[in-house]
């Protein structure tokens, strides 16, 4: 009897620290400089973005942010070296749409699982897509640009900037809403597909706001819509290619913070409140929307269910347009 008194004794006090430990953690949260991860290369606008937050949190902290850049196999080398960090939340990842939620889809044997491998934290920003031609092209809106492809079958282009991107991708998905055909041409970066849709070369780019949209403004190209849901506060006045007649169409690229599986609760709590507090803020909004992005905000909980309908939708979009990266 003696014993299990005891032994009931130790339980209780095992249970109490465990339920204690986290919070305190959580409290001492960070005591030492924090790591984000970067799968791309310096000097993108997922790097430009990370390096704006990394800033703002590191103030809050009072701790280093270090922002790692581990570019290279589509951003599967940085994701894959997060997956497999110390589960501490020392070690973060800010990742997008390609390693999170499409290369599932696009490649085979990918070295960690996009759901099991990470703990969601929290949507950091959404890079809007606009629909562009060239200013030259006798369309003025997405209708339009429907009708003469559906007229044209066989003779209508659409260029991208390299096969399994999110430009590539936004026109499939397009192409199925639409019921329009269109063949793909696909080009090694956003900066040539640009010259050739403003020379007329190609007849539509999906292409980020951040590239295409200084050409829109001078007028070397036009902007039928965005593929935002809603219209973007930084263009107010360019629809959305849902409201333009293609019900239910949506496509963007995306950034979103992330830490390894078994991160503690209450750290993964804290980093996503203090990054919702900073993405609220006047400063960074306004520093965000400079850079062509749309700041985050939202739950944990959200991202995860953003991600898995990320997932769902661009695999049926690979699966049915037979799209490789070969």
């Amino acid at each position: 009897m003696r014993f299990m008194q005891i032994a009931a004794r130790v339980l209780c006090a095992a249970g109490a620290a465990a339920a204690i430990g986290p919070a305190h953690a959580a409290d001492d949260y960070p005591s030492k400089p924090v790591r984000i991860v970067v799968p791309y290369p310096a000097g993108g606008s997922t790097d430009t973005i990370t390096r704006l937050l990394g800033q703002a949190l590191a103030q809050r902290w009072g701790q280093p942010v270090v922002v790692e850049n581990r570019g290279g196999a589509s951003g599967m080398i940085g994701t894959d070296e997060v997956a497999r960090a110390k589960p501490d939340g020392y070690t973060l990842l800010m990742n997008g749409s390609g390693p999170h939620t499409v290369n599932v889809s696009l490649f085979e044997n990918i070295s960690y699982d996009p759901v099991k491998d990470f703990e969601p934290i929290i949507q950091t920003t959404t890079l809007p897509l606009l629909m562009v031609v060239p200013a030259s092209s006798p369309h003025r809106d997405v209708q339009a640009f429907v009708g003469w492809a559906k007229a044209n079958a066989g003779k209508v282009n659409y260029c991208s900037i390299g096969p399994g991107s999110p430009s590539h991708l936004a026109a499939e998905l397009f192409k199925s809403s639409a019921g329009v055909e269109m063949t793909h041409v696909p080009y090694k970066g956003s900066g040539p597909a640009l010259v050739d849709t403003i020379g007329g070369v190609c007849h539509v780019l999906f292409d980020s706001a951040l590239s295409a949209g200084p050409h829109v403004k001078s007028g070397k190209l036009r902007a039928l819509a965005i593929g935002t849901e809603q219209r973007a506060a930084s263009w107010p006045d360019t629809p959305t290619v849902a409201e333009s007649g293609v019900p239910g169409f949506s496509a963007y690229s995306w950034t979103a913070l992330f830490a390894p599986a078994g991160t503690p609760e209450a750290v993964l709590r804290k980093i996503q409140k203090d990054a919702a507090e900073v993405l609220a803020s006047p400063e960074i909004t306004e520093r965000l929307q400079a850079q062509g992005a749309l700041p985050g905000g939202g739950s944990s909980a959200q991202l995860a269910a953003f991600v898995d309908s990320e997932i769902a939708k661009w695999a049926k979009v690979i699966k049915d347009g037979n799209i490789t990266v070969n």
